[in-house]
């Protein structure tokens, strides 16, 4: 999240009172509320020894109270703690990791959509996360440059318009879920009138570190518009799908809205066969699927978190051999230039 795009989602927060507080809103208090203090994260964890890295460039920390809640006390090696923890080795200069490794600056024709892949779109709906995870491809994203108001997004619809062979749109950023229920169904709405597309997709880790985004309000969106909605979420271990978080994930489910997970392949965090049965059986315990497991995306400041494509054959072999067909990511890259994710 850049200063630019966390200045204005706070300045928003701000204006929430408590006497307001309610399902619809009760999200956006979490958030404004979340830890932006690493030493007091460590503090709380029992691990006052650890001394975390402050200047990583302009990526800040941010970690809400439920995704803290489900780290283990006393543990350096915590692999939720290891996603969000900044660390000396992000300012270390890595050759062949890049502040754009996926290219999306060179696929966009207008500010605000990446159009890397024939029949669909990305839009960069929102700078804004409820957590910045170290490993971020788009840390170095300049989101300043992205639409915000609807009437901005004006130049982007016209050009979807343009394409009738872009049949689905995917909601990324960021984070889509940063937007409050209105304004995302705003968006949704103004994407509907486009007869060509068909899908709507939602990219977001809200649901898994700010389960109280899934709100009757956004799942009411998600169900009134003409679009097949699908939600790709994003978790990288087993101990992440636990209580709030199975909960709106069954939400989703059970509103009828197909949930997929994409994991990130991190060491130190689910490099082993036994995390990713764990995370994948859980996944599917709740109903969401796992649809990929990335190899890391080379990007500036992550090269401690990337492990050899070599080692990850071996875990895709054994989690193979332990679980169901259907319960299996795809372990994949994403190539600039391909048309689509290479498989591994």
């Amino acid at each position: 999240m850049n200063k630019t795009a966390r200045s204005a989602i706070l300045q928003e927060q701000r204006t929430i009172s408590p006497e307001k507080a309610n399902s619809e809103s009760n999200w956006q208090l979490e958030l404004a509320n979340a830890c932006r203090d690493p030493d007091k994260l460590l503090a709380r964890l029992g691990l006052t020894g650890i001394v975390p890295a402050y200047k990583t460039a302009d990526f800040s920390f941010l970690v809400p109270e439920s995704f803290v809640r489900r780290m283990k006390i006393g543990d350096p090696n915590d692999p939720l703690l290891r996603q969000v923890l900044p660390v000396k080795d992000e300012s270390v200069d890595v050759p062949g990791f890049l502040s754009d490794p996926v290219a999306d600056l060179t696929s966009s024709p207008v500010p605000g959509m990446v159009h890397k892949y024939v029949n669909r779109v990305l839009l960069i709906t929102s700078g804004s996360c409820a957590v910045n995870c170290r490993y971020c491809f788009r840390r170095h994203f300049p989101y300043s440059e992205a639409p915000r108001s609807l009437e901005s997004w004006e130049p982007v619809f016209e050009e979807i318009w343009k394409r009738p062979e872009v049949d689905e749109v995917i909601l990324s950023g960021g984070d889509p879920l940063t937007l409050n229920d209105r304004r995302l169904g705003l968006m949704i709405e103004k994407l509907a009138e486009i007869p060509h597309l068909q899908r709507i997709r939602i990219h977001s880790r809200l649901p898994i570190v700010l389960p109280s985004r899934v709100t009757e309000g956004l799942l009411t969106v998600l169900r009134q518009t003409r679009l097949q909605p699908i939600f790709v979420v994003h978790a990288n271990h087993g101990n992440e799908i636990v209580d709030d978080c199975a909960e709106a994930l069954r939400k989703l489910v059970q509103a009828g809205i197909p949930v997929l997970n994409q994991a990130v392949l991190l060491r130190g965090v689910n490099d082993s066969v036994e995390s990713q049965v764990d995370l994948c059986t859980r996944l599917v315990n709740v109903g969401a699927m796992p649809y990929y497991l990335n190899q890391l995306d080379r990007v500036q400041g992550a090269a401690h978190f990337e492990v050899p494509v070599e080692r990850g054959l071996e875990i895709m072999d054994g989690l193979r051999k332990k679980i169901s067909g259907y319960a299996v990511p795809r372990y994949v890259v994403d190539v600039p230039g391909c048309e689509g994710k290479t498989e591994l």
